[in-house]
């Protein structure tokens, strides 16, 4: 259990514009992980092995990409419990992202509103901070990074910046996550489209047998998908994922609906919502994958997940793991071990 209460240092966060406050917690994470301050949020983590796309996560939570986008403090989250971290989104070259401000809390519905635009440093100094890390895999945990394109490179070279991607950060990573979902980069979710996905997967899974010889390892991928998909979509979605031999998907992201915001303070502002109102739109994705992928079909789930009771629903409704993000700023590190040991309780 953590030292310090977690409704003193939100009180404190929250005070804070939000990617203020994301910035404060990324860097102190990062300078105090791996020292003995680490104790002010460490949790210890639960044990719950389970054997997912050929990879033993120690549980089934995990901590979704976006809130450490440049891979600086993995042994910092991974000390809170996690079964598994997932870094990123990284792009081949740095870039900002968009215009500030670019994240808004809605405190009452327990959601986030962002348009960050893949800001990250760049793909060299990603993987310099991932080789950094120490102790989180030493202890067993699976480390997930995440890739996407850059803003400036047009849609129709996009499997171009995929690939550059792909094999930078192959040799690091326990799986790699495909990002074709973010609503931050113009363009991106058309890639989510049968031909466009067609060809980035026959791509990908060619460059990863490629790799796969190269490195004497096999690194699963899986993909990323929006919340905002009708049932056909995911029909061609996950024809294409089997198609294509995909290790898993990871569903959802965040989602452009404002339904249930409507009327809250930022509601209309754009970019991505995540948090408790996207929890059953992500649900409904899930579901409808796990009845055209199959049982055995690696799947995991994303979206909404702010109890245990929740990341359990995730399991319900046909995930194998389970991640969050925008949860763990309104619950703290708590809801690790309490998202942890419901799901053990259910398996």
């Amino acid at each position: 259990m953590s030292l310090i209460p977690y409704a003193l240092s939100r009180t404190a966060l929250f005070s804070l514009d939000a990617e203020t406050a994301h910035e404060v917690t990324i860097d102190t994470l990062a300078r105090l992980q791996n020292t003995p301050a680490q104790c002010l949020w460490a949790q210890k983590r639960v044990d719950d092995p389970v054997t997912v796309a050929g990879l033993r996560f120690p549980n089934r939570i995990g901590l979704a990409a976006g809130l450490d986008k440049n891979g600086r403090a993995i042994d910092g989250f991974g000390a809170m419990g996690f079964g598994f971290v997932e870094v990123g989104t990284v792009t081949p070259k740095a870039q900002p992202g968009n215009p500030k401000p670019r994240m808004f809390r809605l405190p009452s519905a327990e959601a986030l509103i962002n348009r960050m635009g893949f800001n990250n440093d760049g793909l060299d100094a990603f993987v310099a901070n991932v080789q950094r890390s120490r102790s989180f895999r030493k202890k067993g945990g699976i480390l997930g990074l995440n890739i996407g394109k850059n803003a400036v490179t047009p849609i129709e070279n996009a499997v171009d910046d995929y690939l550059i991607a792909l094999a930078g950060v192959y040799p690091h990573a326990d799986y790699v996550t495909v990002n074709i979902s973010s609503p931050n980069t113009k363009n991106l979710r058309s890639l989510q489209s049968d031909e466009a996905l067609d060809a980035l997967l026959g791509a990908l899974t060619a460059r990863q047998r490629e790799l796969m010889a190269q490195h004497q390892r096999r690194v699963p991928l899986f993909l990323k998908i929006a919340p905002d998909l009708d049932e056909a979509q995911i029909a061609v979605i996950a024809a294409t994922l089997q198609k294509h031999h995909l290790d898993g998907v990871i569903a959802t992201n965040t989602t452009l609906s404002r339904e249930a915001v409507k009327g809250l303070r930022h509601a209309e502002e754009t970019g991505g919502l995540s948090g408790r109102p996207v929890q059953e739109a992500s649900n409904k994705v899930i579901r409808a994958l796990r009845s055209h992928l199959g049982p055995n079909f690696p799947i995991i789930g994303a979206g909404g997940v702010m109890s245990g009771a929740d990341a359990c629903a995730k399991l319900a409704a046909g995930a194998d793991l389970v991640q969050v993000y925008t949860g763990l700023i309104y619950r703290g590190p708590a809801l690790v071990p309490e998202a942890a040991q419901a799901m053990a309780a259910q398996a």
